[in-house]
This record gives structure tokens, C-alpha cells and sequence, in this order.
């Protein structure tokens, strides 16, 4: 993780080795995912919250600030603009680095790539 830890100890980015490890520690947190749509029909993560980049500033009460959120796209180029937006609002939010791509070649084979 790089620096400037907010207040739940994490940095503006994680590897998909350390999400998978935040997963299993079942740390409380919402994972959100910036891609459009088609996308997300294509290859998700269980638990994750659709909301597409251009939707994300006029959806931001949907979003909690009592937990961390955690951004992803398909390699983390959207989610890092999102995360940039996010914390000017005032959210903790972390950069999913490498997107669903990442994590469908580093940690679950089985979520397809595209």
C-alpha cells in the first residue's frame, strides 16, 4: 500500500492480494464497482455495489461513511479517479489496484477475464 493511511490504517490503493486478505479477515468495508454495466455482467465480485463512474456524483448518499470502500474497475484507472472524488467528499475510500483483472489472474481464476 502507498502512503497517507486514513482513519480505518489503510492507504489510497491495495493490491488485490491484500483485498483478498481484507475478504477473508472479513473486515467490514463495501466494495464499489465504477464500471458500466455490461461490464459488471461480464465478471463481478460477490458483494459488490454497481454504481458506473458518471453516476457516482449524484449517487454519493447512497454510499456509506461509517466503513471503508474499497474501488474497483477493470484494471484501476476509473477507480483511482473515484477514489480521488470520494475522499474530496469526505469518504475513506481505497483504489482496488489492477481492477477485476488483477484479481481474476492473481487470486480466482474462475471470474472471467475480458
Amino acid at each position: 500500500m502507498d502512503a497517507d493511511p486514513n482513519r480505518f490504517g489503510y492507504n489510497t490503493s491495495m493490491t488485490v492480494s491484500e483485498y483478498a486478505a481484507f475478504r477473508r479477515e472479513k473486515t467490514p468495508h463495501l466494495l464499489l464497482d465504477v464500471r458500466q454495466p455490461e461490464e459488471y455482467e461480464t465478471a463481478r465480485l460477490e458483494g459488490a455495489v454497481l454504481i458506473p463512474l458518471g453516476e457516482l456524483p449524484g449517487r454519493l448518499a447512497e454510499l456509506p461513511k461509517d466503513r471503508p470502500l474499497v474501488v474497483m474497475c477493470h484494471h484501476g484507472m476509473r477507480s483511482a479517479h473515484a477514489v480521488h472524488h470520494l475522499r474530496q467528499a469526505g469518504f475513506d475510500a481505497v483504489n482496488l489496484t489492477g481492477g477485476i483483472d488483477a484479481w481474476s489472474r492473481e487470486i480466482d481464476g474462475k471470474v472471467p477475464l475480458y
